[in-house]
């Protein structure tokens, strides 16, 4: 038997650490180090995620050929301490706090690595390569896809140096073009505007988003005369009088205030038509910036196929409009656009660029729905809840499974549903996900306060049947994993009720606007899942039943959480979310129990921190 070429790759120690295993070009596993920690973002090393990918992946002790990094810290390093010396006497003090991080922890990531590594009982292998950060984004893009060759573009707040870049992969490796170098960064200033209207930076952005259909873009204008330079390849120039990231206290500052109407509005504290309008203005500046960076990738690489990572590449707003430009004839996004998902490019780029292995691509593309993480035997589960004294029933045939959640979801109740592999990345698809029907009007409020316990105003992403998704969204394409915003159908819509009250967001929200309104966003847009037999075959069986009982194919699709959490890794995760909750019914594999039945919780219960 040929030896195997096993190749582990990790993010950590800036944010939202994880762990990928790539063995002879397949990716075998991967997971985020917070799903194990139960510490949302968890930026710390990221053992446990190792460890599981690791043993999924069968890895004998002396079986690693390489372990790769996806960031160069002596680079980073150099960015930081310019950066503070050029923020002068406003950094003096966060100087000390940092420059301890950096000589306790971030300089000597080679030996974390190897410690960690052989703690668990493995070799260190001989080669550790580091990739450049916007590499390793690039990487996660392109290697997955579809397509035989594409252009590249990658935005964040920055990695090293680069903030954004446009580059190019054709079959076994990846180019970067150009890039854009900080302080200027689209990515922080999206996070700027997150900090101003009370939300937690590289937490809160996606809430940004989807208060923006909430507000009119008043302040484009005093964002590109005053804030941006933004020229129409979609480079940019930041005047950072506005800003205070160089030194590493907070993102913006008084003269900020002054710009947009006062400071920034305190987190928990009621949100208004301001920050309704910050929101839609600076997502607005995005889109353009997002589209004239595409047109220039386009461009310069000739491709007809686009690639995309990066956290930017999470706005699914931006990348619905990107797709309706057509300036490409595909555009793919990796589901783990963020920090994590880099885990993932860097040991693609060592497996393709520097050992030189051939690549072929897989249609649809090869994350394997993103079901890379932890899975769980029935048999255990059902074990456990007998010694636990949990009442549950048992259903072992997966037809019969699909059929009573359809029922249950078909008769208003809300299901949380724990099955397969978890999903890599920030959406649950299916695998970790509570469920709910999408023709119920008072889903989304039953779901946002009493189940999910945040705020009010967010929206709720569909899971739709792929055969039937262009029947009641104008969509052109797929969007298996959440990363396209689409409208629905116009003869899906219903006009509001003109005599319904709307002075407030929480009475707009309550506004029904579609045959759907639990996933309809005022806006008539939607987040959507397309679901597919292929990549998820146990959740299309659900929303298949669903459709046989209903005539409609569309569910509510939220992760498996509450506010301040991360999405659960574990059956234990699961039950304490259900026990504490108001949701009505959890399966557990083939295990489904009721809420009304189980014992009383004496457990722990969430804090609903911030996040």
């Amino acid at each position: 038997m040929a030896e195997r070429t096993a190749i582990l790759g990790i993010s950590a120690l800036y944010h939202d650490a994880a762990a990928a295993l790539v063995v002879d070009g397949e990716v075998v596993a991967a997971a985020q180090q917070e799903r194990f920690s139960r510490k949302k973002h968890d930026p710390a090393f990221p053992l446990e995620a190792i460890e599981y990918c690791l043993r999924e992946g069968g890895i004998e002790a002396d079986g690693l050929r390489a372990v790769a990094y996806y960031d160069k810290p002596l680079t980073t390093f150099v960015r930081v301490l310019k950066s503070f010396v050029a923020a002068g006497p406003r950094s003096i003090r966060t100087f000390p706090r940092a420059m301890t991080e950096w000589s306790n922890r971030k300089l000597w990531t080679s030996l974390e690595i190897e410690k960690g590594v052989r703690s668990l009982g493995y070799a260190m292998p001989a080669d550790l390569f580091y990739a450049e950060h916007h590499i390793s984004h690039a990487a996660a893009a392109f290697y997955p896809s579809p397509f035989e060759r594409a252009a590249i573009v990658t935005m964040d707040g920055v990695g090293e140096w680069a903030t954004s870049s446009i580059g190019v992969g054709r079959g076994r490796t990846v180019e970067l073009l150009r890039e854009q170098r900080f302080p200027d960064s689209l990515g922080l200033l999206y996070s700027a505007f997150t900090y101003h209207c009370g939300f937690r930076v590289n937490s809160g952005e996606y809430k940004l988003m989807g208060l923006a259909p909430y507000g009119e873009p008043v302040y484009v204008d005093r964002i590109l005369g005053e804030l941006v330079e933004l020229a129409d390849d979609g480079s940019m120039r930041m005047d950072l009088r506005y800003f205070d990231y160089l030194a590493g206290r907070r993102m913006t500052n008084k003269r900020f205030d002054a710009l947009f109407d006062g400071p920034a509005r305190t987190p928990e504290s009621p949100i208004t038509q301001r920050e309704c309008d910050l929101a839609r203005s600076i997502q607005e500046v995005v889109e353009q910036a997002v589209i004239g960076t595409a047109r220039t990738a386009r461009a310069l690489t000739g491709e007809r196929d686009l690639v995309l990572a990066g956290g930017v590449a999470l706005n699914c707003v931006a990348n619905g409009r990107l797709r309706r430009e057509g300036l490409f004839d595909g555009i793919w996004v990796q589901p783990a656009a963020g920090d994590a998902g880099s885990a993932l490019g860097c040991a693609l780029w060592a497996h393709h660029q520097v050992l030189e292995h051939e690549r072929t691509p897989v249609t649809p593309d090869s994350m394997s729905g993103t079901y890379l993480g932890p899975a769980f035997s029935g048999d255990d589960i059902a074990a456990d809840l007998e010694a636990e004294g949990r009442p549950f029933e048992r259903i072992t045939d997966p037809a019969a499974r699909a059929g009573r959640v359809a029922d249950l979801l078909a008769d208003g109740q809300v299901v949380a549903v724990f099955q397969g592999r978890m999903e890599f990345g920030p959406r649950a698809l299916g695998h970790r996900s509570i469920l709910a029907d999408a023709r119920d009007p008072e889903a989304q409020r039953t779901l946002n306060l009493r189940v999910k316990q945040r705020e009010g105003f967010r929206p709720f992403a569909p899971a739709v049947l792929a055969e039937h998704a262009a029947e009641w969204f104008d969509i052109d394409g797929d969007s298996p994993y959440m990363t396209f915003v689409a409208p629905v159908a116009a003869e899906r819509l219903i006009a509001p009720d003109p005599s319904a009250p709307g002075s407030t967001i929480t009475e707009v929200v309550a506004q029904v606007r579609s045959q759907i309104p639990a996933v309809t966003h005022v806006d008539h847009s939607a987040r959507l899942q397309t679901v597919d037999a292929e990549r998820a075959p146990a959740f299309h069986q659900i929303l298949t039943a669903f459709h046989e009982r209903t005539g409609c194919p569309v569910l509510v699709n939220t992760s498996f959480n509450v506010r301040g959490e991360p999405i659960v890794g574990t059956p234990d995760d699961a039950y304490r979310c259900f026990a504490t909750t108001d949701i009505d019914w959890l399966l557990l594999e083939d295990c489904l129990l009721q809420r009304s039945e189980q014992p009383e919780w004496t457990g722990p219960v969430p804090d609903l921190e911030l996040d």
